[in-house]
């Protein structure tokens, strides 16, 4: 699955819903997905939280394969900045 598609799907999954804040899953080095203004894109920029996972990770994450918690814990998510903007997008996409 690319970027592209993976933005798409989180678009989809918002349903035209507001997002308060700006997050940010970089996925170095296949590029950056940064959810601001109510919708997810590919253009990098600064934002409240940054999450780094990798991008195979990133799809388990937002399909339910991956259990946020069990990714800090196992080193495969890391989240600087503001946690709770992370907590929003749980709630919104769960």
């Amino acid at each position: 699955m690319t970027l592209e598609s993976i933005a798409e799907k989180i678009n989809a999954n918002l349903g035209g819903q507001a997002f308060e804040g700006s997050l940010k899953f970089d996925c170095a080095p296949d590029g950056v997905i940064v959810l601001a203004d109510g919708a997810a894109s590919l253009d990098d920029r600064e934002t409240d939280c940054t999450l780094r996972i990798s991008q195979d990770n990133l799809v388990k994450l937002l399909t339910g394969k991956l259990n946020p918690m069990t990714g800090m814990l196992t080193g495969k998510l890391k989240i600087s900045g503001d946690p709770a903007v992370a907590m929003k997008l749980a709630k919104l996409l769960g």
